[in-house]
C-alpha cells in the first residue's frame, strides 16, 4: 500500500493549529463549587460566565464597561447644536448685512432693512426667504452660503455617517454624485423588495460609491442594517427635542433637502429602511446630560451609539428566557469596547462550547444538565470537601477491621479489584510477584521484589458484607430559606460518590422529599434544586426507602435522614399528599408507623437535624425512642462530615461484628 499523501499550505488565520487541547477542568470545578452550594448547572454556568475565567473578563466586567460608555455618550452634549449654530450664523449674516446698509442714504437701503426686520423668527422660514434676497455685503452672502452648506452636510451626515467631512467645499459635481448614489440605492432596495436583488448588483454599487460607506459593508443586509440604525437614531433625535425645536429642525432639514433636490429620494429611502428593519426603535425620547451643543450628524452618531450600547447591554445581561452568548454580536462588542473585549467574549463562548463538546454538559428540553462524567467529578470534589473537614484521626482507610468481617473463607482467591474489602492473600500475592519478575529482574534490583497492582489477590469468602444505604434529603422550601440546602446537596453527592467508588458492593438510593418523595438519579442530583412547595412528607420517603431495603435483604440497612422540620404532609388512601400546618395528628402517626416498620426490619434510622425548633426536636426524639437510632444536630457546614462518618460506622453493622 502506498503511503498517504499530505498537502501543506499557508495558515490563513483562525484558531492556532498547534494550540493544546482546551482544558475545561478548572471551569468545571468552578461550576462544581456553585452546584455543591445549591445552584443548578444552568445557574452555575451563568455565574461562571459572569465572573470570567482563565484571567479573562466575564460578562459582568463587559457589562460594566458598556454602561460606562453609555454614561459617556449621554454626557457628550446637547442635541440642538445645529439649530443653535444656524441661529448664530443667521444672526451674524443679518448683522453683517445691516452694517453694509446703514451708511447708504438711499431708500432702497431702508427697504432692505425693513425686509430683514420682517423676517420670520423661525430659522427655517428665514433661511428659505433669504434665498431670493439680494445681498449687499459679500461677508453676509458668504455667511449665508455657509448656512446652506452646513445644512446640506448635516442632513446627509445624519443619514450617511462621515458625509459631513466628505462634502466639505463640495462642488456641484459632488452633489450630483450624491444624488446619483441615492437614486441607485433606492433602485437596489426596490429590486430587493421584489426579490430581484443580486450580490453582483451590490458589488457594482459599492464599486461606484464605496467611498460614501467607510464601514465597508459586504452585503445589502449589512448596508441596510447600518443605514437603518442611523435613520432610527435621527428619528429619536427629533422626538427628543422640544416641540418648537423639533418643528424648526424638521423645517431646516426639509429646506436643505429641497435645495439639493433630494427630498423625494430621502423620503423613499426612509420608508424602505423602516420596512426592512421595523424592529429598531424608530421613536422615543433620549435624555442627554452634556452642555456642549452637537451638530445634527454628531448627535445622530451619539444616539446610534447609545442604541447599540443599550442592545449590547441587554445581550450581555442575559436576563431573558433562552439567553445565550450567541446572542451577543462580536462586531457590536468590538465597536463599543475594542478588540480585547471580543477576545474575552470568545473565551467565554469557548468555555460553554467545550463543556458540551467534551461531554460534561448536555441540553435537555432547553435546560442544561450535567452528564454522568461531570457528576462523578463533582461527587469526588464533594467527597474531598467532606474528608477535608474530618479530624485527622478519622481519616485514612475506613474498611472493616475484623479479618472475618467479609464472610467465611472458602480457601480460594481471586485478583484484587478496586473497592474489595476481603482480606489480602499475602502468600499468593508474593508468589505472583515472583513469577512475574523472574530471577533476572530480581538480580537487577539487588534481590528486592517489587509488587505491582496486578500481583494482588484477595481471599474469597462465602458472603461479602454489604450495606443498603438510604439517604433521605429534605427538599422543602424551608431548606433554602434557612440556607442549608447547599450543605444537604454536597452531602448527598459526597455520600453517593463514596459508596459507588470506594464501596461498590454497597447499594445507595438518595430519596428527596417535600410534598411527595422521589428517588433521585445521580445526574438529577447534581442539578437538583429545592422544591418551592409546602410539605415535608417523611412518611412517603420512608415507604420508598423500605422498598430499597427489601431489594437487598442480606445487606446491612443504613437509613440516614437530613431534615430541618417535622413532618407536615402524608399520603392519603388515594395516594395524594395532604399538607397541614400545624401538622395533623394523622401525619405524625403515619410517619411513626413507617418508623416502626423500619425498626422491625432491623434498620436503624439516624436523623441529622438542621434546626432546633422545639416541635422538630420532640418528633426526632420520638423516632430515636422507637427505633434506637441516633440524633445529630450538626452545624450545616459540617453536615457532610457527620453523615459520611456515620455511614462508615454503620456499614460495619451488627452482622460484621
Amino acid at each position: 500500500m502506498s503511503a498517504p499523501a499530505y498537502r501543506y499550505g499557508a495558515w490563513h488565520g483562525g484558531r492556532d493549529p498547534l494550540e493544546p487541547p482546551f482544558d475545561v477542568a478548572a471551569a468545571l470545578d468552578e461550576m462544581g463549587d456553585a452546584v455543591l452550594d445549591g445552584a443548578s448547572p444552568g445557574e452555575a454556568l451563568r455565574s461562571l460566565l459572569r465572573r470570567g475565567a482563565e484571567g479573562r473578563r466575564g460578562l459582568d466586567d463587559l457589562l460594566r464597561d458598556v454602561r460606562r460608555r453609555q454614561r459617556e455618550a449621554r454626557s457628550r452634549g446637547r442635541l440642538d447644536g445645529t439649530l443653535e449654530q444656524v441661529r448664530e450664523m443667521l444672526e451674524r449674516a443679518l448683522d453683517q448685512e445691516r452694517a453694509a446698509q446703514f451708511p447708504d442714504p438711499d431708500d432702497s437701503a431702508r427697504l432692505a432693512e425693513a425686509e430683514l426686520d420682517a423676517l420670520p423668527r423661525d430659522p427655517a422660514s428665514a433661511v428659505r426667504q433669504l434665498g431670493d434676497y439680494e445681498w449687499r455685503s459679500p461677508e453676509a452672502r458668504a455667511t449665508y452660503d455657509e448656512i446652506k452648506d452646513l445644512l446640506r452636510r448635516e442632513v446627509l451626515d445624519s443619514q450617511f455617517r462621515g458625509m459631513k467631512d466628505a462634502l466639505a467645499n463640495a462642488s456641484p459635481q459632488d452633489m450630483a454624485r450624491v444624488k446619483d448614489m441615492l437614486a441607485d440605492l433606492n433602485a437596489m432596495l426596490a429590486a430587493d423588495a421584489r426579490g430581484e436583488h443580486t450580490q453582483e448588483q451590490f458589488d457594482d454599487f459599492m464599486g461606484s460609491y464605496g467611498d460614501f460607506f467607510p464601514a465597508n459593508p459586504q452585503s445589502l443586509d449589512e448596508l441596510v442594517d447600518e443605514l437603518a440604525r442611523r435613520a432610527a437614531a435621527a428619528a429619536r433625535l427629533l422626538d427628543s427635542l422640544t416641540p418648537q425645536q423639533r418643528e424648526e429642525l424638521a423645517n431646516l432639514m426639509a429646506t436643505a433637502m429641497a435645495d439639493m433636490g433630494l427630498a423625494s429620494e430621502m423620503a423613499q429611502l426612509s420608508d424602505a429602511l423602516r420596512a426592512k428593519r421595523p424592529d429598531l426603535p424608530w421613536g422615543g425620547r433620549e435624555r442627554m446630560r452634556g452642555s456642549e451643543p452637537m451638530g445634527l450628524g454628531d448627535a445622530t452618531t451619539a444616539l446610534a451609539e447609545m442604541a447599540d450600547l443599550e442592545e449590547l447591554d441587554a445581550a450581555l445581561g442575559q436576563d431573558y428566557p433562552g439567553a445565550s452568548l450567541d446572542d451577543v454580536d462580536p462586531q457590536a462588542v468590538e465597536r463599543a469596547l475594542g478588540r480585547a473585549a471580543v477576545d474575552d467574549l470568545a473565551a467565554l463562548r469557548r468555555i460553554e462550547r467545550e463543556l458540551e463538546r467534551q461531554g460534561y454538559l448536555t441540553r435537555q428540553g432547553g435546560q442544561l444538565e450535567l452528564t454522568p462524567r461531570a457528576v462523578r467529578r463533582l461527587g469526588a470534589t464533594a467527597l474531598r470537601r467532606v474528608f477535608a473537614a474530618l479530624e485527622a484521626r478519622g481519616r485514612g482507610d475506613h474498611d472493616i477491621a475484623d479479618a472475618g468481617a467479609a464472610g467465611e473463607i472458602t480457601g480460594g482467591s481471586r485478583a484484587w479489584r478496586f473497592g474489595d474489602s476481603q482480606p489480602l492473600d499475602v502468600v499468593r500475592t508474593v508468589r505472583n510477584a515472583v513469577l512475574r519478575a523472574g530471577p533476572i529482574e530480581r538480580d537487577r534490583q539487588g534481590g528486592r521484589l517489587r509488587l505491582a497492582v496486578e500481583d494482588f489477590e484477595v481471599v474469597e469468602t462465602e458472603r461479602r458484607t454489604s450495606a443498603a444505604v438510604c439517604l433521605l434529603v429534605d427538599l422543602s422550601y424551608s431548606m433554602a430559606l434557612r440556607g442549608t440546602w447547599g450543605a444537604a446537596k454536597t452531602t448527598a453527592m459526597a455520600l453517593h460518590s463514596l459508596v459507588t467508588t470506594k464501596f461498590p458492593q454497597d447499594s445507595i438510593e438518595v430519596i428527596g422529599f417535600s410534598d411527595y418523595a422521589r428517588v433521585l438519579r445521580p445526574t438529577e442530583l447534581a442539578g437538583l434544586s429545592w422544591d418551592m412547595v409546602q410539605g415535608t412528607n417523611l412518611q412517603h420517603a420512608l415507604v420508598i426507602a423500605a422498598r430499597h431495603l427489601a431489594r437487598h435483604p442480606d445487606a446491612e440497612p443504613v437509613v440516614l435522614v437530613v431534615t430541618d422540620g417535622e413532618p407536615t404532609a402524608h399520603l392519603t388512601r388515594s395516594g395524594r399528599a395532604l399538607f397541614s400546618w400545624p401538622p395533623l395528628p394523622e401525619t405524625l402517626e403515619l410517619t411513626l408507623a413507617e418508623v416502626e416498620k423500619m425498626t422491625r426490619r432491623g434498620a436503624t434510622i439516624n436523623v441529622f437535624m438542621l434546626d432546633d425548633e422545639p416541635r422538630l426536636v420532640n418528633f426526632v426524639q420520638q423516632i430515636a425512642k422507637r427505633n434506637g437510632g441516633r440524633v445529630f444536630s450538626p452545624d450545616p457546614s459540617r453536615l457532610g462530615s457527620y453523615v459520611v462518618s456515620d455511614y462508615l460506622r454503620a456499614r460495619r453493622g451488627r452482622r460484621g461484628r
